[in-house]
């Protein structure tokens, strides 16, 4: 296990220790105000209950973000809505899913649509994992075997996208989209599960698991804060931004048509 030591502090604020945990597809569940915050700084109502489970709202009310820890198997649902026959989608998190891989698709739903067609493999592959047929379905792993992405497809031609991670022991989670789950935001979510970045945990929030590696760092709260307000600050910013857009759009009103030869004269 290394030790960094962050350098300029100063007097008079004692540092904490957090640890580094990679892979972070087996980092743990960690802090669900990851992805709340930023969804409240991004518009967001919040709809929970005192004491419940969380309960987000798109200011559209199109889309709702929910994290139960009190039921069985608990974890994250996010539920749209969307134009069209067949327009509602579902997709399932399991509790032990790493807030950072739910921000990439909670994050990706504040956000306007790429005009480039969604490739939900492509970050995967450019991280060098293994894809394969296996059957009808098609699966990509990481290079470590401890997580996985799969397109799923049933005799009867049912489909789901399905994705989780588990280590030696059989610690791990589970996520499932439904196949008219928009490709954007699977892919947002892949993107954030091949990332090999590291992710923070407090002491005595990282896993038990030989199939992780950690690095203790010596974080001050208020830096720590100032990381966290960071991306805060940055989905406000973004909202802003959209929001003046649409105010300064030009609004066109149509006149009513009246054919030359109704014209009338007033006296």
């Amino acid at each position: 296990m290394k030790k960094t030591r962050w350098q300029g502090w100063g007097p008079g604020e004692q540092a904490e220790q957090q640890y580094l945990v990679q892979p972070r597809a087996l980092a743990g569940g960690g802090d669900v105000r990851h992805v709340a915050e930023f969804l409240r700084a991004s518009g967001w109502r919040d709809k929970s209950k005192t004491g419940g489970p969380l309960l987000m709202e798109s200011p559209d009310r199109t889309v709702r973000v929910a994290y139960d820890p009190y039921i069985l198997p608990g974890g994250w649902t996010v539920h749209g809505k969307a134009g069209g026959p067949g327009g509602e989608w579902s997709a399932h998190l399991g509790r032990q899913t790493p807030v950072e891989i739910v921000a990439g698709l909670t994050d990706a739903l504040t956000r306007s649509r790429s005009a480039h067609a969604p490739n939900v493999w492509a970050p995967l592959e450019k991280q060098d994992w293994h894809t394969r047929f296996e059957g009808q379905d098609y699966t990509a792993t990481s290079p470590d075997g401890t997580a996985w992405m799969q397109y799923r497809q049933s005799p009867d031609g049912a489909a789901m996208w399905w994705a989780g991670a588990q280590d030696a022991q059989g610690t791990g989670w589970a996520a499932s989209f439904t196949p008219n789950t928009p490709m954007h935001l699977v892919q947002a979510f892949s993107t954030e599960l091949a990332s090999p970045e590291p992710v923070m945990r407090p002491r005595g929030r990282v896993p038990d698991s030989a199939q992780i590696r950690t690095w203790s760092v010596s974080v001050k709260p208020s830096q720590l804060s100032a990381w966290q307000q960071a991306r805060i600050t940055a989905a406000r910013a973004a909202t802003w931004a959209r929001s003046s857009v649409q105010s300064t759009r030009p609004r066109t009103t149509a006149r009513p048509y009246t054919p030359a030869g109704d014209a009338r004269t007033h006296r």
